[in-house]
């Protein structure tokens, strides 16, 4: 992975996107330490971390993380999550960040050299492409390893780099 150390850079973080990938990974990020570690491969501009949060009166097992988040040094997207009932008469939650993360990528490209985006989600390949006419250098972080892999195959293929989640794990795990 080739950085520039004038290179301006934009973090984007699928927040349930990157959870599930670690949960299969049984894989714990020191977001300190993820926010250092790509301060140091250039200019860091923006981190931003997208999540839908579940309205609870009592405790919200995301709310740790996020206050911590908004603490040090990275933006918080969030939007209520929505509560339904699925055919089978399961109670579902929906909070899709698809569309935020989408637009902030493309307004970002007008000031980011690099964009940092971790997710796996197929739906961000015309967003990237987007920001890839634009001059922007796009690098999907996400995982190849889990059973079945996280990234879809087509948004790898669209990205100017692919990093593999576990090969981050010395630089950004969590230190016991």
């Amino acid at each position: 992975m080739t950085f520039y150390p004038d290179e301006r850079i934009g973090l984007f973080i699928d927040g349930a996107n990157l959870h599930s990938t670690t949960r299969a990974l049984k894989f714990d990020i020191d977001f300190s330490r993820l926010r250092s570690h790509f301060e140091k491969q250039g200019r860091l501009i923006r981190a931003n971390y997208y999540t839908a949060l579940i309205d609870q009166d009592d405790y919200n097992p995301l709310q740790p993380l996020v206050d911590w988040l908004d603490y040090n040094g990275y933006s918080l997207v969030t939007k209520p999550a929505k509560e339904f009932t699925d055919d089978q008469g399961r109670k579902r939650i929906k909070g899709d960040m698809d569309i935020e993360i989408a637009i902030d990528i493309l307004e970002a490209a007008d000031y980011l050299d690099h964009i940092i985006l971790f997710t796996g989600d197929g739906d961000f390949c015309r967003a990237v492409k987007a920001a890839q006419a634009r001059g922007v250098r796009v690098t999907v972080v996400s995982s190849l390893k889990t059973r079945p892999p996280m990234i879809a195959d087509e948004l790898r293929r669209t990205a100017d780099t692919f990093i593999e989640l576990l090969d981050l794990d010395p630089m950004i795990t969590r230190e016991a």
